[in-house]
């Protein structure tokens, strides 16, 4: 357990040099896994830890996905290129 917790600020680290939605999916995957390993029994703080982390990557991608504006790049035939709402 101790050394999972060294890892945290590692991965921490990682993900700020992430875009915003990686960022969410990495915090909700350390999120998760870390409350999944100290909720779970002493014996299956690994498998916790795995399931949490799966389960917190998954809502971290699906909060990120909600709050991203949808842009899309459109391009005139000229080569022009500008970005605007998604239809």
């Amino acid at each position: 357990m101790k050394k999972f917790l060294l890892l945290l600020p590692l991965a921490a680290g990682l993900a700020a040099c992430q875009n915003t939605t990686d960022q969410n999916v990495a915090t909700g995957a350390l999120t998760g896994a870390a409350v999944g390993a100290i909720a779970s029994d002493d014996g299956d703080k690994l498998q916790g830890a795995v399931l949490g982390g799966a389960a917190g990557a998954a809502v971290g991608g699906l909060v990120s996905a909600a709050n991203q504006p949808r842009q899309c790049t459109y391009r005139y035939p000229s080569g022009y290129t500008y970005v605007a709402a998604c239809p």
